[in-house]
C-alpha cells in the first residue's frame, strides 16, 4: 500500500456500492479524505436494484474505519443546486479539493431505440451526462484554488464501442468522452487533468441483475447468474466474464496520482480487450 493521496480530498459521486464505493475505500487507504454523494434510492429509468441509504452509511463506515474523514450527503446527480451545496460543504468542512471522480450512473432500461420511451431517454441522459457536468462543473473553482488536481470521469466500454439495445447508455458514455477532451483542453492552464476510465462488465450489482440476465439471454424467461457467464465471456478478448470493482479503481488512482502528471485528454479502457474485439 502506498500513500499516494496523503494531505488530500477527493469527491466521489455514486458511492453507495460497487465501484463508487470502492473507490472512496481505495483512496482512503492511500491517505485521502473523502466528500461522497448518493442518490441512495431509487432514479427513473434505473433498470437495476436500487442503492439504499444503509449502502452509503456503510461507505461512511468502511472509510472511518480507515482513520479518514468523510463528508457524505444524499444528492441526486440531476440537481444541480444539490450537488453543487454538497460540494461546497464537503471543501468547506475538509479544507479543499484535489480529486474528483465522476462515477454516478445508471444503465437505463435495455430495449430497442424504437420501443425506448422518451422519459427513459431522458433519465438516462440526465443521470449520466448531465450529471457528470452537475458534478465537475462546481468542483473546478475549488480544484483551480488548490493549484490544480485530477478529475477522472466513469465511462464505458461501450462508450468506445456501441452494442444494440442500450442506445441511451451507450450515447451518454460516448458523449462522457467529449465532454473529458474539452475538459481537458479548457483546464489544461490550470494544471487540472481530465480522463475517462472505459470498463468493460464489472462485477457489481449493476450488471449482477435479473435485468442485466434477461438483456444477455433473452432466449430464457428466468435467466440465472450462470446462464449468462459463457455471453459475458465472448465480450471480452481476454477470457473472463467481467473485471473487478478493484481493477477499475487501480486506473482511477493511477490517473489521479503524480504518477499520471502529464497524461489528460484520454480514455483509458479496462476492458479486457472488448474495445478491439
Amino acid at each position: 500500500m502506498t500513500n499516494r493521496f496523503t494531505g488530500k480530498i477527493a469527491l466521489v459521486s455514486g458511492a453507495a456500492r460497487g465501484q463508487g464505493r470502492n473507490h472512496c475505500v481505495r483512496l482512503a487507504a492511500e491517505g485521502a479524505e473523502i466528500i461522497a454523494f448518493d442518490v441512495a434510492g431509487p432514479v427513473p429509468g434505473q433498470g437495476t436494484p436500487v442503492a439504499t441509504p444503509e449502502d452509503l452509511a456503510e461507505t461512511v463506515r468502511l472509510v472511518e474505519e480507515l482513520g479518514r474523514r468523510i463528508v457524505v450527503g444524499v444528492a441526486d446527480v440531476r440537481d444541480a443546486d444539490a450537488v453543487a451545496d454538497l460540494v461546497d460543504r464537503g471543501v468547506d468542512e475538509l479544507g479543499g479539493l484535489d480529486v474528483v471522480v465522476a462515477n454516478a450512473g445508471i444503465s437505463g432500461i435495455p430495449g430497442p431505440v424504437a420501443q425506448t420511451t422518451p422519459a427513459n431517454w431522458a433519465a438516462v441522459v440526465d443521470t449520466n451526462l448531465s450529471g457528470t457536468f452537475h458534478t465537475v462543473r462546481p468542483a473546478i473553482p475549488h480544484l483551480i484554488a488548490r493549484g490544480g488536481g485530477a478529475i477522472v470521469i466513469a465511462s464505458s466500454s461501450i462508450g468506445l464501442r456501441s452494442v444494440p439495445n442500450m442506445a441511451a447508455y451507450g450515447a451518454t458514455k460516448a458523449g462522457l468522452t467529449g465532454l473529458m477532451r474539452t475538459l481537458a483542453l479548457e483546464l489544461a492552464e490550470h494544471s487540472i487533468r481530465v480522463n475517462t476510465v472505459n470498463p468493460t462488465t464489472v462485477a457489481t450489482p449493476m450488471v449482477r441483475n435479473a435485468v442485466s440476465y434477461r438483456l444477455f439471454r433473452p432466449d430464457l424467461d428466468d435467466p440465472t447468474e450462470a446462464d449468462v457467464l459463457p455471453v459475458f465471456r465472448t465480450l471480452n478478448a481476454l477470457p473472463t466474464p467481467w473485471v473487478e470493482s478493484d481493477d477499475v479503481s487501480n486506473a482511477v488512482l493511477f490517473l489521479a496520482s503524480e504518477e499520471c502528471r502529464y497524461v489528460t485528454g484520454i480514455a483509458m479502457p479496462i476492458d479486457a480487450g472488448y474495445a478491439v474485439r
